[in-house]
């Protein structure tokens, strides 16, 4: 997190910054502050598959299925088994 906040103090709004944070926030269960880096890493790269996928898993942890389904479909989409990428790092399946 210090890592990440420190590379955003210097290059605000760096967009793999910002999705790296939103994967420490979702490994702590920061939904919330996940939801706000993804959106954040999203407005700079809308086809970061990687930021659309952990949308769509804090999405699926808020309780918006529909939501968490759309980006998840959109993150596979234009990076097929992005879902593996997420389980190394220890988040398996939203």
């Amino acid at each position: 997190m210090a890592d990440c906040n420190e590379s955003l103090r210097v290059r605000p709004g760096d967009g793999n910054a910002l999705r790296s944070r939103g994967l420490v926030h979702l490994k702590l269960k920061e939904v919330d502050s996940a939801l706000a880096d993804y959106d954040a890493a999203l407005k700079a790269d809308s086809k970061d598959a990687f930021s659309l996928y952990g949308r769509g898993t804090a999405k699926r942890w808020k309780g918006d299925a529909t939501g968490a389904d759309a980006d998840i479909a959109a993150a596979e989409q234009i990076r097929a088994g992005i879902a593996a990428d997420f389980e190394r790092y220890g988040l398996s399946g939203p």
